[in-house]
């Protein structure tokens, strides 16, 4: 798991070795994300965190959720053009999809999700036996994205 002092050092140490920054993130990340089974549970929670977090957004007003999808896109884009447009795809169906729910449902059905998700997510991390990468580093909650997406891409044989 990578620790505060570790996750201040991935974009200092990424410079110094000529990693890029995205790889250095990733691996970071990769430390408390080794076990099969947990990996797994991520490629389906951490899209539905995301769905859901946009669905709450939207909820509210749908311009904070294409608001907060094109920054985060910026921030991707400077890691990695290629996940970007990956990210890009996926945020752009989830918006599709949150446009589909009937609005009377949506603060519900996102919570529902939100909830269910983050169960699936910490049970696991108590199979994997760490504690979520975000607990040290915030930057992880966004990351969890693009490692979903690059465990994706790896299997495609995607280049990022």
């Amino acid at each position: 798991m990578a620790t505060t002092d570790q996750s201040k050092e991935v974009g200092a140490g990424s410079a110094a070795t000529g990693a890029r920054a995205v790889d250095a993130l990733l691996e970071a990340y990769s430390v408390s994300h080794r076990n099969h089974t947990n990996e797994l549970i991520h490629v389906v929670c951490v899209p539905a965190i995301a769905f859901s977090f946009l669905g709450l957004l939207w909820a509210v007003h749908p311009l904070a959720a294409f608001l907060v999808v094109a920054l985060s896109l910026v921030y991707y884009a400077r890691l990695s053009v290629p996940l970007a447009l990956g990210m890009l795809l996926m945020s752009g169906a989830m918006l599709v999809l949150l446009a589909l729910i009937p609005p009377s449902q949506l603060v519900l059905v996102s919570v529902v999700v939100f909830v269910v998700a983050w169960i699936g997510q910490f049970i696991g991390h108590a199979i994997e036996g760490r504690k979520p990468s975000f607990f040290d580093d915030l930057r992880f909650l966004l990351i969890g994205p693009l490692f979903v997406l690059g465990f994706l891409y790896r299997r495609a044989r995607i280049a990022y």
